[in-house]
C-alpha cells in the first residue's frame, strides 16, 4: 500500500466507516420511486445495495466499504446501475451512449437506427450529430435526385424511439446535435417551435470557436458542406435567431463544441460531435459512459454549537471505494453492442458528480450562487477532482492504465487545469480511466433519496402535491424539499435568482469536470432578451462546455401548463395537481421542480 501513500491517500480515507441507524428513502414517494425503478422483485433497500456492492467488490474489505456508502446514501450511482448490476434481467448499467458515426447513406442511416434501437433496448439513452448529412436539396449522384436532408432522416430515429420506449425498460432518450455551420442549421434550430415533431429528441446546436468569435465582430459566416459554401449569414443574425427559439421555447441547446474537444482527454485519438440527451456527457462515436453522485447532503453534520458544518473528511475517504466500483462496472457490464463494449474498454471513462448541492450549501449559510455558496462548491469540486484522479492513479499501478492511454492526456485544456503534483504521478503511472468528472442532473435518484435538491440546481420548490393513483382511487401526497424538511432552509428558488446566479454556478462546476455539466439556467420574467443573450456569452466566456435555459414565460412553459384539455397538444398530457408532465420525448419539464428530468 506504498504507493497509496504517494497517491495523498492515506489510511482514513479507506477505513470504514460506523454505519448509520436508517437506511435507504424515509418519505413515501422516494421509497416507491426506488422500489419501482431501482429494485428487482421482493427486494429491500438493503436488498438491493448489498447486491449492487456484491457485484462491484474487488474484495471483502471494498464490499463492506462499498455498501456502507450505498446503504447511507452518500453515493448514488446512477439508475441504470443501482438496477442493472447483480440483477437477474439484462439491461446495461450505462445511461449515455452516442451513436456511430452516421454515414450518408441510405444504408448507413438505417444501420445507425438499427443500432440505435438495440442501444434503447437495454435501457439506454443515446445522442447523435447530424451533421454527417448532406442538407437538403443536395445532388445525390447516381440517383438523378435531391436529399431531403438531416431533419427529415431525424424522423426515422424519432420514430425508432417512440415504439422502443413504449416497450422497453425506461422513457426513451435522445439528443440530437447539428454543427452551427451546416447549410440546414435554420431548419434545425426551428424544429421544435411547437409541441408536435421530434417529441423524443432533445436538440442542441454544435457551436464552433469560429462562429462565436463571428459572432463578436458582427461579420458574415460561411455554411457549408463537405468544403462547399451553401450560403453566407450575418453570424449576429444567426446567433440571434438560435437564441430567439430558446427564449421562446426552451430548445435548442447550446454546446460549445470546440472547447469540448480541446478540452477532452482524449483529443489526440478521439473527435466528439455529440453528447448524451442531458448533454452532460460529451461522447464520440459509440462512446458509453458511466454515472454516479456524491448526495452532499449526507456530509454535512451539526457541531457542538448548533451550525452545520460539511464533512470533507468523510467525502476524501469515501471517493476512493466509490471510484474503484464504477471501475469494476466497465468490466462487468452487460453492452448492447460490441462496439459500445469495445468503446469502453478501451477508455474505461465514467462521469462522477455531485447532487443535494443547494441543500448542502444552503444548510451552512450561503444563498445560492453567493461568494460563500462558491467557495464551499469549489472546495468540494477540488476534493472530488483531485481524489477522484489520485484513486485512478493508484488503480493504474494496481490494474493497468486504460488501453489507450499515452502522455498526451496532459496536454488537454483539462488536464493542465491539474495540481502539478497529480499531472507528475499521471505522467509516471497513468490512469486507469480517460475521464472520471461530470454532473448529471439526478433528476430521479434525488427524488428517491428524499427529494434532495437535483445536481448543482437550486430549489425549485419547497413543496408540491402529487397525484398516485391507488386500488383505492386517487392519493393526494405533499412532497417536502429536503432542505426544507430536514435543515429548515428556505432561501431563493429557481425562478427567483438572478440569472447570472446559474451562470456563476454552472462555470465553476465546469472548472472540475472533465466532461460536461448538466444545468438548468431559469429564466426570471423580469430578464430582458439582452440580458438574456448575456446568458449564453458569459457561459461561453466562462468556460461552460454548454448552456440551456428554461424562460418559466416562454411559449413552451404555457403548452405544459394548459388549463383545458383543448390547449393540449395530442403529444403532451394535460399537468394535474402538480404531476409531471410527459411529452412522450426523451427529456421533459417537471412542473412541480421545473427541471429537465431525462433519467
Amino acid at each position: 500500500m506504498a504507493y497509496l501513500v504517494e497517491m495523498g491517500i492515506t489510511d482514513n480515507m479507506l477505513k470504514n466507516s460506523q454505519p448509520e441507524d436508517n437506511y435507504g428513502p424515509t418519505i413515501g414517494i422516494s421509497e416507491e420511486i426506488h422500489a419501482m425503478k431501482y429494485r428487482s422483485k421482493g427486494e429491500s433497500f438493503k436488498d438491493a445495495m448489498t447486491r449492487v456492492a456484491e457485484a462491484l467488490k474487488d474484495d471483502d474489505e471494498h464490499f463492506d466499504q462499498f455498501r456502507d456508502i450505498l446503504y447511507n446514501m452518500r453515493f448514488m450511482p446512477a439508475g441504470r446501475v443501482q438496477s442493472a448490476m447483480g440483477a437477474p434481467r439484462r439491461v446495461t448499467p450505462y445511461n449515455c451512449f452516442v451513436s456511430m458515426t452516421i454515414p450518408d447513406s441510405m444504408e448507413g442511416i438505417m444501420t445507425a437506427a438499427q443500432e440505435a434501437a438495440k442501444t434503447m433496448q437495454l435501457g439506454g439513452g443515446i445522442g447523435y450529430d447530424f451533421s454527417t448529412l448532406r442538407p437538403r436539396g443536395a445532388l445525390i449522384k447516381g440517383l438523378d435526385s435531391r436529399s431531403s436532408g438531416p431533419m427529415s432522416f431525424m424522423g426515422i430515429f424519432d420514430a425508432v424511439c417512440k415504439t422502443i420506449s413504449s416497450a422497453g425498460h425506461r422513457r426513451g432518450a435522445q439528443m440530437g446535435v447539428l454543427r452551427i455551420d451546416h447549410p440546414d442549421i435554420v431548419e434545425f434550430i426551428h424544429a421544435k417551435n411547437n409541441s408536435t415533431v421530434f417529441t423524443q429528441f432533445n436538440l442542441s446546436v454544435g457551436v464552433t470557436d469560429a462562429f462565436m468569435e463571428a459572432v463578436k465582430l458582427d461579420t458574415d459566416f460561411d455554411l457549408v458542406f463537405e468544403g462547399r459554401v451553401y450560403d453566407t449569414v450575418n453570424a449576429r443574425a444567426l446567433w440571434d435567431d438560435v437564441l430567439r427559439c430558446t427564449w421562446d421555447w426552451a430548445e435548442p441547446g447550446i454546446l460549445f463544441i470546440d472547447r469540448i474537444n480541446s478540452k477532452n482527454n482524449l483529443h489526440y485519438c478521439e473527435y466528439i460531435a455529440a453528447t448524451n440527451p442531458c448533454g452532460e456527457q460529451p461522447l464520440p462515436p459509440n462512446g458509453a459512459c458511466l454515472l454516479g453522485s456524491f448526495n452532499l447532503v449526507k456530509y454535512v453534520y451539526l457541531n457542538e454549537n448548533g451550525v452545520y458544518h460539511f464533512d470533507y473528511e468523510k467525502l476524501k475517504h469515501d471517493i476512493p471505494s466509490v471510484v474503484r466500483a464504477m471501475d469494476n462496472v466497465v468490466d462487468r457490464a452487460v453492452y448492447p453492442l460490441p462496439s459500445q463494449e469495445l468503446e469502453a474498454k478501451s477508455k474505461r471513462r465514467m462521469g462522477l458528480g455531485v447532487t443535494g448541492v443547494a441543500n448542502a450549501i444552503e444548510a451552512m449559510g450561503h444563498a445560492y450562487g453567493s461568494d460563500g455558496f462558491l467557495e464551499i462548491l469549489e472546495e468540494i469540486m477540488r476534493i472530488i477532482r483531485d481524489t477522484c484522479y489520485r484513486t485512478s492513479v493508484s488503480l493504474a499501478i494496481e490494474k493497468g492504465p486504460f488501453p489507450l492511454y499515452t502522455e498526451e492526456l496532459l496536454d488537454s485544456d483539462f488536464a493542465v487545469t491539474l495540481p502539478e503534483g497529480i499531472r507528475s504521478l499521471v505522467r509516471k503511472h497513468g490512469l486507469r480511466n480517460s475521464h472520471l468528472l461530470s454532473v448529471a442532473p439526478t433528476g430521479t435518484i434525488s427524488l428517491s433519496a428524499d427529494n434532495v435538491s437535483s445536481g448543482i440546481e437550486p430549489v425549485f420548490s419547497y413543496g408540491f402535491d402529487r397525484t398516485i393513483q391507488t386500488y383505492d382511487g386517487p392519493r393526494v401526497e405533499r412532497v417536502e424539499d429536503y432542505g426544507y424538511r430536514v435543515f429548515g432552509v428556505s432561501g431563493a428558488k429557481a425562478d427567483d435568482l438572478p440569472v447570472m446566479a446559474h451562470v456563476k454556478v454552472l462555470n465553476l462546476a465546469s472548472k472540475y469536470v472533465d466532461s460536461a455539466c448538466s444545468k438548468t439556467c431559469n429564466v426570471g420574467a423580469d430578464v430582458t432578451w439582452n440580458e438574456f443573450k448575456d446568458v449564453y456569452m458569459a457561459a461561453y466566456d466562462g468556460g461552460a462546455s454548454g448552456c440551456t435555459t428554461f424562460r418559466a414565460s416562454g411559449k413552451r412553459y404555457g403548452i405544459l401548463n394548459a388549463s383545458s384539455s383543448e390547449d393540449v397538444s395530442p403529444a403532451v398530457e394535460e399537468a394535474d395537481n402538480g404531476d409531471y408532465v410527459d411529452e412522450g420525448g426523451a427529456c421533459y419539464y417537471d412542473t412541480a421542480t421545473g427541471l429537465r428530468q431525462c433519467e
